[in-house]
């Protein structure tokens, strides 16, 4: 069986190829400000990657090689301080480390009595400490926070209607479940209230104020209307920095409300949770430790290597058995590899896991939650910064508040957004910045968002200076 191992033969010569490999890898981290943003793939390097499978070994060097020239240089750029579009994590170089020792760990932490669960429950008890929950909240690792998002939709359900639903199923509900959030609220929620069978049309869509929290007298409203139609509502979604400019619902008065009316608060703070963290902006958080449930990513704003989203829940008993499902093959045994009764898998649906808490917990240990949350002060800086060059343009005005991290601009006299498209495709196409676009009261419009801890207010200014530049020239291609 020895000839069947897939171990290299020499282990110096391999050893020596794996070094020099991360050596480039931290190296173009070191230098990336050096180099294009972006840079669009060329159909000669697309070629490359509609070949047959392959059936023979080839050398290590040869295949790093290849690394370096077709897909390093193409990737998506999130690691570049002028990477200003979507809500993207730049990465550290102890993630790169933490992902190394995670990859020869090869650890899969679906479950077993063994080091990973341990470490994903201090992350939990830190997460809890962070945001105010109680420590012994439950948590789990997910992809992102639309999967979060997803489970905490789930345990809501459970929670509302019992665990029966599991079998069977929403017909045995006997009324329609309803849900509540701001209009600003991230898709992943109607899709979650799409997967979850619920369904997206009893997703109610409440309208946010000038501000972009969601209005509490709507809300109260649109509860009582479906409690009088004969429906069961049974969740409200809050905003913790929506995906549009940022904002934040009032998680005080929601979890009154919540609280009053009986309902989950689940809070959707796939960034903005992560404000806990920096002193002057953990007022914007106020009422999230009241909440029933938490979806977050530490790869945005912790900026640990994707993915490593993760959802909090207040009460582990509910959380375990909304996903909890024994099996012969899942035995647990009083002592040994199969020991212990709380296992990962019985708080979501994976059960091959990989050890994503171990890159979030070096992170922390080496960087400290201190420093996290002055790179997330000093990213909503930037955005204030650069909200004060635009107010005071003859080019550009705002289009939206600047709460957090997130601009949000348009061309003056611009209506239909054509020309603030074109400008952001030119800053892509050029390298010069990637910052993308977004709907703000049905016109497109610029959106800078600055999640990049390596982002300098130089970088801002020379990013605003281009885009000025770009605007004076002609409109037609």
């Amino acid at each position: 069986m020895g000839d069947a191992s897939l171990d290299p033969e020499d282990w110096a010569a391999f050893r020596a190829t794996a070094h020099d490999a991360l050596s480039k890898a931290l190296d173009r981290l070191q230098h990336v400000a050096e180099g294009p943003v972006w840079r669009p793939t060329p159909n000669d390097v697309r070629a490359r990657f509609t070949e047959p499978l392959p059936h023979a070994p080839r050398d290590l060097d040869a295949v790093l090689g290849e690394v370096d020239a077709l897909i390093a240089p193409f990737v998506v750029g999130n690691t570049h301080p002028r990477f200003l579009g979507w809500a993207h994590g730049a990465g550290t170089p102890v993630g790169v480390v933490a992902e190394l020792v995670a990859a020869a760990l090869n650890a899969n932490c679906g479950g077993r009595d063994h080091i990973g669960p341990v470490v994903e429950r201090q992350i939990a008890a830190w997460a809890a400490e962070a945001f105010g929950f109680p420590r012994q909240s439950s948590g789990v690792f997910v992809t992102g926070a639309s999967q979060a998002n997803f489970l905490g939709l789930l345990v809501a359900r459970d929670a509302a209607v019992g665990h029966s639903v599991r079998g069977q199923g929403l017909i045995g509900v006997g009324r329609q479940l309803t849900a509540y959030a701001s209009v600003e609220a991230h898709g992943c929620v109607r899709q979650a209230m799409e997967l979850a069978g619920v369904g997206s049309d009893f997703l109610r869509a409440i309208e946010t104020d000038a501000a972009g929290g969601l209005r509490l007298e709507q809300l109260e409203s649109a509860i009582a209307a479906d409690r009088t139609a004969g429906n069961q509502p049974f969740l409200i979604v809050g905003t913790a920095g929506g995906v549009n400019f940022g904002a934040f619902d009032d998680l005080t008065a929601l979890a009154d409300i919540a609280r009053a009316e009986g309902l989950w608060l689940h809070v959707d703070g796939a960034f903005g949770a992560l404000t806990a963290l920096a002193p002057d902006l953990k007022p914007l958080t106020h009422g999230l430790a009241r909440a029933d449930s938490v979806a977050f990513d530490f790869h945005k704003w912790a900026h640990v290597p994707y993915d490593a989203g993760f959802l909090l829940v207040r009460d582990p008993a509910v959380h375990r058995a909304t996903f909890a499902a024994p099996a012969a093959y899942l035995s647990r045994l009083p002592r040994g590899l199969a020991g212990g009764d709380d296992w990962p898998c019985d708080h979501g649906p994976d059960l091959s896991r990989g050890f994503r808490a171990l890159k979030v917990w070096m992170t922390f240990q080496t960087l400290g939650a201190d420093a996290i949350g002055a790179a997330i002060a000093a990213n909503c800086a930037g955005a204030r910064h650069l909200a004060a060059r635009v107010a005071a343009s003859d080019v550009f005005e705002l289009a939206a508040p600047v709460p957090l991290n997130i601009v949000c601009f348009s061309l003056k006299g611009e209506t239909d957004g054509a020309g603030n498209a074109e400008l952001v495709m030119r800053l892509q196409e050029r390298g010069l910045a990637a910052p993308s676009t977004t709907r703000i009261a049905g016109r497109q419009v610029i959106r800078v968002a600055i999640f990049n801890h390596r982002t300098t207010l130089a970088d801002i200014d020379a990013v605003f200076e281009d885009a000025v530049r770009i605007a004076a020239e002609p409109r037609s291609r």
